[in-house]
């Protein structure tokens, strides 16, 4: 498929799926006889969850090793689902963070409410 379906199927934005691509993060994107990329499902996959990790702070140079690893095989599958695993505790952590953020705030404007009675 070309990028704009690229695009479309993932919800991504063609400069997005360029830029992974550029950086090296999707690999074995195929290019046409005109020099347009063709891209499988997995080409479309996986910058979708390049995106996503991205969009979870999870740092350009791990996705980087990440990616790096994908492209020498499956025998590399523990050392990535390693790093998924890393990426998932932190994301606990931040969910923690955030709730108890938000029980702050909730706290914060309860005594607002209370004062404007």
């Amino acid at each position: 498929m070309r990028i704009s379906e690229a695009a479309a199927r993932s919800g991504l934005k063609i400069d997005t799926i360029r830029y992974y691509e550029a950086e090296g993060l999707v690999p074995n994107v195929l290019r046409s006889s005109d020099g347009q990329r063709w891209f499988s499902p997995e080409n479309v996959d996986w910058p979708t969850l390049l995106y996503w990790l991205r969009e979870t702070g999870m740092p350009m140079k791990v996705m980087q090793r990440f990616a790096a690893l994908y492209a020498q095989g499956d025998e590399t599958i523990p050392n990535r689902k390693n790093i998924l695993l890393d990426h998932s505790r932190l994301l606990a952590k931040r969910r923690e963070d955030l709730e108890r953020c938000n029980e702050v705030l909730t706290r914060k404007l309860e005594i607002y409410e209370e004062h404007l009675r």
